[in-house]
């Protein structure tokens, strides 16, 4: 079973519809959610800047 997030925090965000489109082509080609896949990106991004602490591979 999936662990459990307790700390998600919903929000609404408006896309470009040509943005939308290329994240849900990229979502299914990573065979992700859209969420899941904007999810990906913030992460990826927010590492990247060193905003974030790296995540253990063994979580």
């Amino acid at each position: 079973m999936a662990k459990k997030e307790s700390n998600i925090k919903s929000f609404i965000i408006r896309i470009d519809q040509n943005m939308m489109e290329a994240i849900e082509k990229w979502a299914a080609d990573e065979f992700r959610s859209t969420n899941g896949q904007i999810q990906y990106i913030l992460d990826q991004a927010l590492q990247k800047n060193g905003r974030t602490k790296k995540k253990n591979k063994t979580d």
